[in-house]
């Protein structure tokens, strides 16, 4: 569906709020939203079949709860679907604090729109229900979202890359018309919306500005959350369609354990590794920025760049004259096992070294609902 004259959704800018626009990272339960209407959708088999029928054998019934309030289209509570900062699993900890009154008028609101699952009229008022709600929804992120996470977040990173280019080019002004003609223009100073739903209505940001946050699982439907704070969100699809970005991997890479030897590692010399090293530190650097970086020719870093593509572990795209690298979930898989070489036996107590290592663990306030 092309805007013509297709309803819109307005947003009304002003030149205070073309300067305070940005892109963010993708906000874990606003993908998580997205992932999970993306699974009743039937649109973009290519992209995301496999991963639909992976995902069905897997759910249980608990995910039956959370699949009723984030329909396929339409209005779902914003307090499952809110843009929020912080990793995945702060984020599902925040539903189950979230109050009870902003549950009642999220529900209260959506029932405007769409009728209600009988059960959730009870869910503010009994703690067990809400509790079964908090399950499925994290059993839903463990099977939709947290093997792709890594995923998400590098398509994510190229593309922020990517529209600060277009920002360096040729202006806030350019990022906006952009984003997805297909359902996104820029007629201004005024950003029109196609909403799947057919949402329509005006919003004056009043300088505020807006927030906008790229989505793997959102594929082709922009979502706004009118009353996020400190700024509205708009969140648009990743790529134009089925051929602009691969099929979701059914089972992602995950590193391989210490000791194991990686397919790939005859791929790698040493400039070969430190390109991969470089792409993964500066996600969509292009060609010649990488040359600089290593201190190598041009031609030789887009040979590197070609080989290390062709082995799945760097992607590529096109912005005009130039071509941007990012690295795949394999490339990132792959130098997270090159921290652990090949070694020998371990000496006695290397055990528990490896446990007082310190670390870090990466788990792969709006009022008003989120249209789509």
């Amino acid at each position: 569906m092309r805007l013509g004259r297709t309803v819109v959704y307005r947003i009304h800018f002003t030149l205070e709020d073309l300067a305070r626009t940005r892109v963010a990272p993708p906000a874990p339960l606003m993908e998580l939203g997205a992932a999970v209407r993306s699974l009743q959708d039937r649109g973009h088999p290519v992209r995301f079949g496999a991963w639909r029928r992976a995902a069905y054998t897997r759910l249980d019934p608990a995910a039956r709860m959370v699949l009723d309030l984030i329909p396929a289209g339409g209005w779902a509570p914003t307090f499952l679907t809110a843009f929020d900062g912080g990793c995945p699993q702060e984020s599902l900890e925040r539903v189950r604090a979230v109050p009870r009154s902003r549950i009642r008028e999220d529900l209260a609101h959506v029932a405007e729109w769409r009728p209600v699952p009988s059960w959730a009229h009870n869910l503010a008022d009994d703690s067990g229900l809400l509790r079964q709600l908090c399950d499925g929804l994290e059993h839903v992120h463990a099977v939709l979202l947290s093997p792709h996470w890594a995923h998400v977040v590098s398509e994510a990173a190229a593309d922020r890359t990517k529209r600060t280019r277009q920002v360096l080019a040729g202006g806030m002004e350019h990022l906006l018309a952009s984003l997805h003609p297909r359902r996104i223009r820029w007629n201004p100073p005024v950003l029109e919306v196609a909403m799947q739903s057919g949402f329509d209505g005006d919003l004056h940001l009043e300088g505020r500005g807006l927030l906008l946050t790229p989505s793997v699982f959102g594929s082709d439907a922009p979502a706004i959350d009118i009353d996020a704070r400190p700024q509205p969100v708009v969140r648009y699809p990743l790529g134009q369609g089925d051929s602009s970005l691969p099929p979701l991997l059914t089972r992602p890479p995950h590193p391989a354990p210490p000791g194991s030897r990686s397919p790939v590692v005859p791929l790698l010399g040493q400039t070969r590794a430190a390109v991969l090293h470089t792409i993964a530190d500066h996600p969509g650097s292009s060609t010649k920025e990488l040359a600089g970086l290593l201190g190598i020719s041009p031609p030789s870093a887009s040979e590197h760049a070609t080989t290390l593509r062709a082995a799945g572990l760097v992607r590529t795209v096109r912005e005009r004259n130039t071509v941007l690298h990012s690295p795949t979930p394999l490339g990132l898989a792959l130098l997270d096992t090159a921290q652990y070489p090949t070694r020998g036996p371990e000496p006695r107590g290397a055990e528990q070294a490896d446990h007082d290592r310190p670390g870090c663990t990466v788990v792969s306030p709006p009022h008003r609902q989120r249209a789509r």
